[in-house]
C-alpha cells in the first residue's frame, strides 16, 4: 500500500473512532468531513493528471509556454523588438549630416546590419529546434 492509502484509511480509522466518542449525533460532521479530505484528495490527483497529459500534448512545453509561443511566434527572443526601439535613434543617427548620398548609404547600413541580426537569430533559433527535434528518439 502506498502512503496516500495509508493516509486515508488512517484518515477513516480516526473518524470512525470519533463517531464512537463521540456519539451518533455528530455522525453527519464527522462523514462530511471525512468526504471533504476524500473529494479534496481526489481533486488534487485528478488536477495533477490533468497537468501531466497536458504537458505530454504539448510537447514538454508547461502550459503558459505554450500558450505564448502560440500568442507571439516560435521566437522567444526579445532580440525583434529591441532591434525596432534601437533602430528609431540610429535612424536618426544614420541620417544625421551629410549630403544626401552619405544619409541613405547610413540608413542602408544602418537597416541592413538590424535585419542582418534578426535573420541571424532566427536561424541559429531554427537550427536549434532541428537539433532539438532530431535529437529526441521514437520513445520521446
Amino acid at each position: 500500500m502506498d502512503t496516500r492509502q495509508d493516509e486515508m484509511r488512517r484518515d477513516l480509522d480516526a473518524t470512525l473512532q470519533a463517531r464512537k466518542e463521540l456519539g451518533k449525533e455528530y455522525e453527519s460532521e464527522l462523514v462530511d468531513s471525512f468526504l471533504a479530505k476524500l473529494d479534496a484528495r481526489l481533486d488534487a490527483r485528478l488536477d495533477a493528471r490533468v497537468e501531466r497529459r497536458v504537458a505530454e500534448r504539448l510537447d514538454g512545453h508547461g502550459p503558459a509556454e505554450h500558450l505564448r509561443r502560440r500568442r507571439f511566434g516560435r521566437s522567444t527572443s526579445k532580440l525583434p523588438l529591441a532591434s525596432l526601439v534601437l533602430g528609431i535613434p540610429l535612424t536618426a543617427i544614420a541620417s544625421d549630416g551629410g549630403n544626401g548620398f552619405s544619409r541613405f548609404m547610413g540608413l542602408l547600413v544602418c537597416w541592413v546590419g538590424i535585419v542582418g541580426v534578426n535573420f541571424a537569430a532566427v536561424l541559429g533559433e531554427r537550427r536549434e529546434q532541428q537539433r532539438a527535434e532530431s535529437s529526441r528518439g521514437d520513445w520521446d
